[in-house]
């Protein structure tokens, strides 16, 4: 048989880059795991199945002044104390083992502080098998009864995967057997690990193409201070050169441990990255497998032990590569295309622990190496700062994966070939809190990053279902044979055979005798009949073998349009993708002036936004100046009404004051032309009395009005008044007349029975006035008491008319006031001089009537119209005192 050349298989026939835009968020799940005492100060709460709270604690709280608040952080899913590890299992890494038999790439992260729970989260312990033995126990579940032969899949050491005709690989195998330094796949399973695997425990992945063939290989490396070391690689037995330890001394023989050598990263054909020369190690079975990764971890600890490391301070990466290519037409063999074998990859990473290392306790080189591990840590955080940058600001910035080995080796995975899940593992005791946080922030940051969702893997042109079609087949020839005695001489059944057995047999030809005529006949016959059911079977060939033809030229007919047909979809398929192109470029195009345009719209916002603000405090400012306004208009209204209230009364005040003094000057005025007539006529009636008669006549008092004879007045103009008419002071009362008067006395007055009281006939006397009595009467008069300037009781008579008003009412016009006064009687009268008398001349006494002048000066002292004798006054206006 012909051999197939080798060459470089591609991982993923695919393009790299995927031609849907879907992206899926990196998968962040979290684990608490139990307190190591019961007592011990816990600092994480399990809220809900998505969220965690971390406290801090309180030594904490009292250092920082209490500053640290309660935070919350959300996942995918939270797993608490009680979680088993099936459950984690189902939930976290049987979608990523379904991808990988489904061609599809995975990469699964334990992160978190050292003793959180990492590595029994990812291997386990004994009878609680982690996340890695239970994919294996899925894999090798779903795909045993479709697995190649062992070196039916071969890689080619630069990250592909060769196809080995059946006679290469037998040869292989050969080889593996009779090589005693390769050991077989143990029978028995170690004991050591054991109790990981429970094949019934294991589940079973839907859609496993059973037209495909399968091979599964593993590779397990370790990256310790930023370098690569492989944990499955054989070191060769060199007896002459010697060995070196790791301080650089040489060993005391070649049997001690040899440490590893370290590993580079290359990028294959399709830019993907893998570690050069790394062990990748068929295995057939989950036992084997994991048999395998214990060999690595049984080196890895020797490793720590011997170069005096930490195992939590290096990063183990084991990685399960899946081979899967399609049966030929026969279902029988793989098919012997290297284009059609497809390679993915399901990575299990344990990443370092992520404490600072101030507590790692390392000094000289170990604090060096500690600080390299949590470099690379700083670097995938980096990284996914970057990246999440770069998916929700639209930048383009370079993410630094070539800063660390880690992030160097898993860069495919974030730019889109497969799907990338992280479980963040948290120890709650309070002393590592600040740690915790960090951790809380990081794992918070990373699901915020959005992974390309990986294509699907092209489909074989090959009808399905060949496997079970041929084995069906086979099983019904080989009942058959056996109906019919099997095969001749062990050869193998052939359609010939087959057809001959569906003949008639033919009668036994011996002739004994040469009379015999029955022979010959019987062997005629039955050769007539098989000719006739030769023919019959040709017909019935050569029928289907012309509608097999007949059917083929319509199916080539067919066919024919349909490449036809197919050829114009191409055709318009092109048309459709330059279409699509040209309206990707334009939907660019236009997405760029949408991020540009909301750029802008953003700056107009906040721009709007200050305004608004502005425009509200302006809006505020002016409403409370506009509120102070009012009030302050409201304020000059009420003071303008005030003052014009007060600018009236008091006019009206000054007008009646002025009317008042007016009429005062104007009786003060007539007083004065009375008092030089009276003194005019007093000296004629002395000049004339002194001629007719020398005898002194005793002087007379002055009359009242109604008894005054009108005398004839002198040259000098009697005095007329200028303002409204005043009644004149000298008058009568109205007491006297006959009119109707309302004689209003309240009831809280003094009855003075020493002054001389007015006496009013026919008055109706009230306390209170009544619009009947003022209806009946012409007059009123109200009398007022009041205490004088000098402490004695002064009597005023305030007269008034009554009218009849419009609306049937009365009204009260007050035309005058009487003033009674009362003074003490051994005090001497006041006396006037006149302005006539000499200074020589003596004063009398009020009772002294001796003489002209003495009668001149009590003429002047009484005043004008008094006739209630010395000591009382009668006038309409109060008299103003001269000094």
């Amino acid at each position: 048989p012909h051999r197939e050349a080798k060459g470089k298989t591609p991982r993923r026939p695919a393009p790299k880059k995927p031609s849907n835009n879907q992206k899926d968020p990196v998968g962040v799940y979290c684990r608490v795991r139990p307190l190591g005492t019961e007592d011990e100060e816990c600092c994480v709460e399990v809220i809900s199945s998505t969220t965690i709270q971390l406290h801090a604690p309180d030594g904490l709280k009292a250092n920082r002044n209490g500053e640290f608040k309660e935070t919350q952080y959300s996942f995918k899913k939270v797993f608490g104390i009680k979680t088993t590890q099936r459950e984690l299992f189902e939930e976290v890494s049987k979608p990523l083992v379904e991808d990988l038999i489904h061609c599809k790439n995975g990469l699964l992260f334990t992160y978190g502080v050292t003793g959180s729970g990492k590595t029994f989260t990812m291997t386990g312990s004994p009878g609680q098998g982690g996340l890695l033995p239970r994919s294996l126990g899925m894999i090798f579940n779903s795909i045993g009864p479709f697995q190649a032969k062992r070196f039916v899949f071969k890689p080619d050491d630069k990250n592909g995967m060769e196809i080995q005709n059946q006679v290469d690989a037998l040869l292989e195998r050969q080889k593996r057997d009779s090589q005693q330094s390769v050991p077989k796949t143990p029978q028995r399973v170690d004991p050591e690990f054991a109790d990981m695997i429970s094949p019934e425990d294991s589940c079973k992945a839907e859609g496993v193409d059973e037209d495909s063939s399968y091979s599964v290989f593993v590779s397990y490396i370790e990256i310790y201070n930023n370098y690569i070391y492989d944990l499955l690689e054989e070191a060769p037995f060199d007896p002459i050169k010697p060995k070196w330890n790791g301080a650089g001394t040489p060993l005391r023989n070649n049997t001690e441990f040899i440490p590893p050598q370290s590993k580079i990263l290359r990028e294959d054909q399709n830019h993907n990255m893998y570690v050069a020369g790394c062990t990748e190690v068929e295995v057939k079975s989950t036992e084997e497998a994991f048999e395998v990764f214990w060999r690595g971890q049984k080196k890895r600890r020797i490793a720590n032990t011997q170069l005096n490391r930490e195992s939590s301070r290096s990063h183990s990466v084991f990685i399960i590569k899946l081979a899967q290519a399609p049966l030929d037409a026969d279902g029988d063999n793989v098919l012997q295309d290297k284009n059609q074998v497809n390679v993915s990859q399901l990575c299990l990473v344990d990443l370092a622990g992520s404490e600072r290392t101030s507590r790692t306790r390392a000094e000289g080189s170990r604090l060096r190496e500690a600080g390299n591990i949590n470099q690379s840590l700083m670097t995938l955080r980096t990284c996914i700062e970057v990246l999440r940058e770069n998916q929700m600001c639209g930048t383009n910035k370079m993410v630094p994966y070539r800063d660390s080995k880690v992030t160097h080796l898993f860069k495919n995975y974030f730019d889109g070939e497969g799907k990338v899940r992280m479980v963040v593992c948290v120890n709650p005791k309070a002393d590592d809190y600040e740690e915790t946080m960090l951790v809380m922030r990081f794992a918070e940051m990373t699901q915020e990053v959005e992974v390309a969702r990986p294509v699907d893997r092209p489909i074989c042109g090959f009808a399905a279902g060949r496997r079970q079609r041929n084995q069906a087949f086979k099983e019904e020839l080989s009942r058959r044979l056996e109906e019919r005695g099997g095969p001749v001489d062990g050869e193998p059944p052939s359609a010939l055979s087959q057809l001959l057995q569906s003949l008639p047999s033919l009668p036994p030809c011996e002739i004994s005798d040469p009379a015999d005529d029955h022979t010959f006949p019987r062997v005629i016959e039955c050769l007539e009949k098989r000719l006739k059911v030769r023919q019959m079977l040709t017909e019935e060939y050569n029928k289907a073998a012309n509608m097999l033809k007949s059917m083929l030229q319509e199916l080539d007919g067919k066919l024919v349009s349909k490449e036809n047909f197919i050829h114009e979809q191409r055709g318009k398929l092109g048309e459709k993708d330059k279409m699509i192109q040209n309206q990707k470029n334009e939907i660019d195009r236009l997405e760029k002036k949408s991020k540009m345009l909301e750029y802008k719209i953003d700056i107009l916002q906040k721009t709007t936004n200050i305004y608004e603000e502005d425009k509200r405090a302006l809006q505020h400012e002016l409403e409370s100046r506009e509120q102070r306004l009012h009030r302050e208009l409201s304020e000059k209204k009420r003071m303008e009404t005030r003052l014009q209230g007060m600018v009236s009364d008091e006019k009206l005040r000054w007008q009646k004051e002025c009317e008042r003094r007016v009429n005062a000057k104007e009786l003060e005025m007539q007083n004065k032309l009375w008092v030089k007539d009276e003194k005019l006529k007093q000296l004629k009636a002395i000049v004339t009395e002194s001629k007719t008669d020398s005898r002194p006549e005793k002087p007379q008092r002055p009359s009242r009005e109604k008894d005054r004879v009108p005398a004839k007045r002198s040259a000098s103009p009697s005095p007329m008044p200028t303002g409204p008419p005043v009644r004149p002071l000298h008058r009568r009362s109205h007491s006297a007349g006959a009119e109707r008067w309302v004689d209003h006395k309240p009831p809280t007055n003094v009855e003075l029975d020493t002054v001389m009281q007015p006496t009013v006939p026919n008055a109706i006397k009230v306390t209170a006035p009544s619009e009947k009595a003022l209806s009946k009467c012409d007059k009123y008069m109200l009398t007022h008491q009041e205490v004088a300037s000098d402490g004695e009781i002064q009597t005023k008579l305030i007269k008034g008319e009554v009218f009849k008003t419009r609306g049937g009412g009365q009204a009260v016009q007050f035309t005058d006031i009487e003033t009674l006064k009362q003074e003490t009687p051994v005090a001497p009268s006041r006396k006037r001089r006149s302005s006539e008398t000499g200074p020589n001349q003596e004063e009398h006494r009020d009772g002294d009537w001796s003489d002209v002048e003495t009668r001149c000066s009590v003429a002047v002292e009484m005043r004008a119209g008094s006739n209630l004798g010395p000591g009382y006054q009668h006038h309409g206006y109060p008299k103003r005192r001269k000094p």
